[in-house]
């Protein structure tokens, strides 16, 4: 385990982002995690995992710990179902796609989502009808104060819509370690009515999916619309989709007639926040090199070199303008360090 100082962290972002790290350390076991908290000559620190959910607007006068834990295993087994747990440090994708390569179903409308495994639970992660609470068991994370391992269930968690006890009053206090999932053999339970799925089947000749083959046909529903970070930078979808009162909606519909929507209650919809994001005009608007993609409004992008503090900016328009022109408020689903 080695300390380094003035690291770029342009490789550890999926924006791109160019901002140093006064000090960096990428960690491999939980000893080693253990032992760097200990320091209390390095008690100012940001914990990194994939790098994907964030936005980083200034050089990070801190120690910044690369979560780098890597292993997954079957847990326990019958002939329906499967408990498999996976570390922090995993690559997401990676951890799904080696799910279906055993047949293990639950996981596949979350396939080519950026980021670790280990950042799944904070966020809640979710796509296509399927969140990651519908398969998730329990985390284990380490108390930054005790240096002690709790596990977490799922009413632990308290998810919610990308959210979780882990961006709310368990904020700062644990870095979880690892991520443990209940998942099918048998009767795999498809969900393809969300989004284009079922299209995207029709157009293969698909009648009767796989679970691989369900992941398939996200992978290209996702990679027409969302641009690869390893090409243009960007941190998936930027705003979280805002819920609004039924009677907010039914005005809005009176100058909006085609504004799309969720049910969420009886007295609450969802609205998707790329629609209100192209509705205002700013779809595949370019600020020279960072902008809203031109295929998904949801997407802020780094063409190259751009500065965190530009696209920061850039945010907080899109909501300003949202605000005036339909009287709602977008949140940011990323973290602004």
């Amino acid at each position: 385990m080695q300390i380094d100082q003035n690291i770029s962290l342009k490789p550890y972002n999926t924006f791109g982002i160019d901002v140093n790290a006064q000090y960096f350390v990428s960690i491999n076991s939980i000893e080693e995690l253990i032992d760097i908290l200990k320091l209390e000559e390095f008690s100012n620190r940001l914990i990194l995992g994939g790098g994907s959910n964030m936005l980083l607007t200034q050089n990070q006068d801190k120690l910044v710990i690369h979560i780098n834990l890597k292993g997954k295993k079957v847990i326990s087994e019958d002939k329906d179902f499967v408990t498999v747990k996976a570390n922090a440090g995993e690559n997401w994708h990676e951890f799904v796609q080696w799910c279906l390569k055993n047949d293990f179903g639950g996981l596949e409308n979350l396939s080519l989502i950026p980021g670790n495994v280990g950042t799944a639970p904070i966020q809640n992660i979710g796509a296509y009808g399927v969140e990651l609470k519908d398969s998730f068991v329990s985390c284990e994370a380490l108390s930054i104060e005790t240096h002690s391992i709790k596990s977490f269930d799922a009413d632990d968690c308290q998810f919610g819509y990308r959210n979780s006890i882990f961006k709310q009053e368990a904020k700062g206090k644990y870095i979880i370690t690892s991520v443990t999932f209940k998942l099918t053999k048998t009767k795999h339970k498809y969900k393809l009515n969300y989004g284009t799925i079922q299209a995207q089947l029709e157009n293969y000749g698909i009648s009767i999916p796989t679970i691989q083959d369900v992941s398939n046909a996200v992978i290209a529903i996702r990679e027409s619309k969302l641009p690869n970070p390893k090409e243009i930078g960007n941190s998936g979808s930027f705003f979280k989709n805002p819920v609004i009162s039924k009677s907010h909606y039914n005005n809005l519909v009176q100058n909006f007639k085609d504004i799309p929507s969720y049910p969420v209650s009886e007295d609450e919809v969802k609205v998707p926040a790329g629609w209100l994001i192209e509705k205002a005009g700013f779809k595949g608007k370019r600020f020279e090199n960072y902008g809203v993609h031109k295929k998904q409004a949801l997407v802020l992008v780094n063409y190259g070199n751009a500065k965190g503090a530009d696209i920061l900016n850039l945010s907080k328009l899109i909501q300003i303008t949202i605000k005036r022109l339909f009287d709602i408020s977008i949140e940011t689903e990323v973290n602004i360090l």
